[in-house]
């Protein structure tokens, strides 16, 4: 107990550690967070689902914080709807059958650079006979722009930038750059303020009923942005938090302790035991961990826990069980042992109570050191294509930015904070690793 003090005490002393493992500390907060807020089944819902799931978000947007270091700023997704209230809709009867709904959107431009794209969701509530919606667009400076008129589905998507008819009245623009502009003197201008989007619905049914829903799709959209396929960054970022600390964590202490009891195993019973081990070991380190791993992942199965397994399996008999057959080596000759051997303790209570023991101090920086190493490989199988399939994680969000040119198209935010994450997380459990370095290995204590 006196040791631990101690070596708590001389911890302090490395600010550097004391970072590390403050951020260590909020890895495991956000890891926690999100096994409670997004259980697994729902996120791995919510990453595979279609387009369909995913059709209210833009494409390739970048995450809002962009807009903090730009003079010119980018404009965020608005959704409205009148489901929820946030656009208004009246009703007015006209017949016994007939009934005329004025749906109003509006929309408050403020922003220096167009949209993605214009969408209207709109669901409606009829028999046999499907309503008729007519759509125009208010401008600030008061001009009226006739959208459209079309007979919608039960539930169906007007889309304006697939309209050629909107778009050849709007001389050939794409209408979500032609229904923001304005003509000047000096060219086309992005009009700021405040615009309105008009529905009227004539239902032809007693009953009959019209909600919309208006989304203007921004360049910037959430914390985290989206990727090609509309999906929501968050989710993967989160979600390979636990996935990368359970997967360097397991595959460290798995390889770290089993290596440790066969060096153990293998000094206290030598013979044919420690040279079954070794000869073991020497053909396993000529064998290449990644292209055993690739081979796996090819003709096999790419599940992450496989992989784990594998990486487990393969590290056992790594170059470490040298290094700890020198250190049990010498524990071997210490008088305590003797002492043990004296009073008839069993030769497992003497590997387990006596000779691992004395290395622990030893052991744990190494451990703490080899987890980055092994969140990394995930990754790295991640961007080689032999990720989980299913699981959303960080190597998987640099993979599918990798094969869809992101870098090349300018979308920097889509490989950055993955990329960031991993070197957040490599670093501390880095510094604290060199900092237990320090104070276990008394060859270390003094610099």
């Amino acid at each position: 107990m006196k040791a631990l003090r101690r070596a708590l005490g001389e911890f302090g002393r490395y600010p550097s550690a004391i970072a590390g493992v403050v951020i260590i500390g909020l890895l495991i907060l956000v890891s926690i967070y999100t096994l409670l807020a997004l259980p697994l089944p729902e996120a791995i819902a919510k990453w595979r689902g279609g387009e369909e799931y995913w059709a209210e978000y833009p494409k390739t947007a970048a995450p809002v914080w962009v807009n903090w270091f730009r003079a010119r700023k980018l404009p965020p997704t608005l959704v409205e709807s009148t489901a929820d209230g946030s656009a208004t809709k009246t009703s007015e009867a006209l017949t016994e059958e007939m009934t005329d709904i004025q749906m109003v959107f509006d929309v408050n431009y403020t922003y220096d650079a167009f949209p993605q794209e214009l969408s209207l969701f709109i669901t409606t509530n009829y028999t046999s006979k499907p309503p008729l919606l007519s759509v125009t667009w208010l401008t600030p400076d008061g001009r009226e722009i006739r959208v459209g008129e079309f007979t919608p589905r039960h539930s169906d998507v007007y889309r304006f930038s697939i309209d050629d008819k909107l778009i050849r009245r709007l001389g050939g623009i794409p209408p979500e750059q032609g229904l923001f502009i304005r003509e000047d003197p000096s060219g086309l201008v992005l009009v700021k303020g405040n615009y309105q989007l008009l529905v009227s619905a004539v239902t032809f049914e007693p009953g009959s009923d019209v909600d919309a829903k208006f989304v203007v799709y921004g360049q910037v959209h959430g914390w985290a942005g989206t990727d090609h396929r509309r999906r929501d960054l968050s989710i993967a970022l989160l979600w390979g938090t636990p996935v990368a600390l359970a997967f360097g964590l397991l595959a460290a202490m798995g390889t770290t302790l089993t290596t440790m009891i066969l060096a153990a195993t293998g000094v206290w019973f030598g013979r044919w035991i420690d040279a079954i081990i070794q000869r073991i070991t020497e053909i396993q380190l000529i064998l290449p961990l990644l292209p055993i791993l690739i081979m796996v992942g090819t003709f096999y199965s790419r599940s992450l826990w496989l992989m784990l397994g594998v990486v487990v399996v393969l590290g056992i008999f790594g170059s470490a069980v040298k290094t700890y057959r020198a250190l049990f080596l010498q524990v071997k000759e210490s008088p305590y042992i003797e002492a043990a051997r004296a009073y008839g303790a069993s030769s497992w209570r003497i590997i387990f109570q006596y000779m691992i023991p004395r290395v622990v101090p030893i052991l744990v920086p190494q451990l703490v050191v080899l987890v980055p190493s092994y969140v990394f490989l995930e990754a790295t199988l991640a961007v080689l294509g032999l990720g989980d399939p299913v699981l959303p994680t960080w190597g998987k969000i640099i993979d599918d930015a990798r094969v869809n040119g992101a870098l090349h198209q300018g979308q920097f935010y889509w490989v950055f904070e993955p990329a960031a994450l991993l070197m957040l997380s490599g670093l501390s459990f880095a510094m604290v690793g060199f900092a237990l370095d320090r104070i276990f290995n008394p060859r270390l204590r003094g610099l």
